[in-house]
């Protein structure tokens, strides 16, 4: 398939996907609903423990005093919780708390479910055809996140 051939409206499609599924996970989401950006800085304090927050808005390619303010929402819903680097006591390190953690597992666990109820709803032909989308799709968003770690 040439670069021609790939349907104008991926991205578009991409997006929408995901944008449903989000919706659909909500309406049973126990505790206060988050944006995508409350979600992602979890996310990535819980890969990376410890994590600055000037650390967290390069990773995030967000301002740091939007990061900031993202992190004093989430230490007020007691999701994310700040403590002073004892080796510079001007900076912070963030860690996930025991609910926030329960809340991204429970929230991968039905975005899981819910795909994989809607996959096996296709038919054999389409899901082949989306087994085999998944490297390229793969390389595809690695392609991307390095142009943008390149910026």
């Amino acid at each position: 398939m040439s670069e021609a051939e790939v349907p104008e409206d991926f991205g578009e499609l991409l997006v929408g996907i995901h944008r449903v599924v989000r919706r659909r996970l909500r309406q049973d989401l126990a505790g206060p609903r988050l944006r995508g950006a409350q979600v992602e800085l979890l996310r990535l304090v819980g890969a990376r423990p410890g994590i600055g927050v000037s650390a967290a808005a390069r990773e995030l390619h967000l301002a740091g005093n939007s990061v900031s303010t993202l992190v004093n929402q989430l230490v007020a819903a007691g999701l994310l919780e700040r403590r002073t680097d004892p080796g510079d006591r001007r900076a912070v390190r963030l860690t996930i708390t025991a609910e926030a953690a329960d809340r991204l597992v429970d929230w991968d666990a039905r975005r899981s479910a819910l795909v994989r109820r809607q996959v096996a709803g296709l038919t054999e032909h389409d899901r082949t055809a989306l087994a085999e989308a998944v490297p390229a799709l793969r390389r595809l968003a690695a392609s991307l996140h390095e142009e943008l770690e390149g910026e």
